[in-house]
């Protein structure tokens, strides 16, 4: 297995998923979220469309996935980060959450290779270094104790702000290739 760390824009990674920061609606919002929606295209808004008629929605700290459309992946997996509010409402919890119910669907697709963004860090203003460290342990956590198809694991950046926070907590604690 191996991590890596890169400063990037998540919609020219070429992976086998991609995950979405996504909202409860799945209809497409901002940051990450719009940009999969812009540049994926109406493949995925359409399935979107037929999981919010089939389950409403997706909830907080709770997976979904679609094709990927126009993308360079097969798929998005969409998870809905929490807002932060001081760490009163289960924000670490729900947060844990989003990576793992993410690993549980690529492991259902056999994915080998899935990228995640910072997720809730940005309009949800997670705190960024209690973030990366609860991204790093939860995907660290789900990998030693499921057996998995994927072999490599991409956080994409979107400033060196999170870069660097995400290989300082990655030091010394699994392989970090380049």
């Amino acid at each position: 297995m191996k991590i890596e760390v890169c400063s990037a824009d998540i919609t020219n990674i070429e992976v086998d998923g991609i995950v979405n920061a996504a909202n409860t609606s799945l209809l497409g919002g901002s940051g990450v979220d719009g940009a999969i929606h812009r540049k994926g295209g109406i493949e995925i808004l359409e399935e979107c469309k037929k999981i919010r008629s089939r389950q409403g929605g997706c909830k907080v700290g709770e997976a979904v996935y679609t094709v990927a459309g126009n993308l360079p992946s097969n798929y998005v997996i969409h998870t809905v980060g929490p807002v932060w509010s001081g760490g009163i409402n289960k924000e670490k919890e729900l947060l844990s959450l989003c990576y793992t119910n993410s690993l549980k669907i690529a492991n259902q697709l056999q994915l080998k290779s899935i990228a995640f963004p910072n997720i809730s860090t940005g309009i949800y203003k997670f705190p960024k270094p209690l973030a990366a460290e609860i991204a790093i342990s939860s995907v660290i956590n789900f990998l030693e104790k499921e057996n998995t198809s994927l072999i490599k694991v991409y956080f994409v950046c979107l400033d060196q702000e999170n870069e660097q926070l995400y290989r300082d907590n990655l030091r010394g604690r699994i392989e970090l290739t380049h």
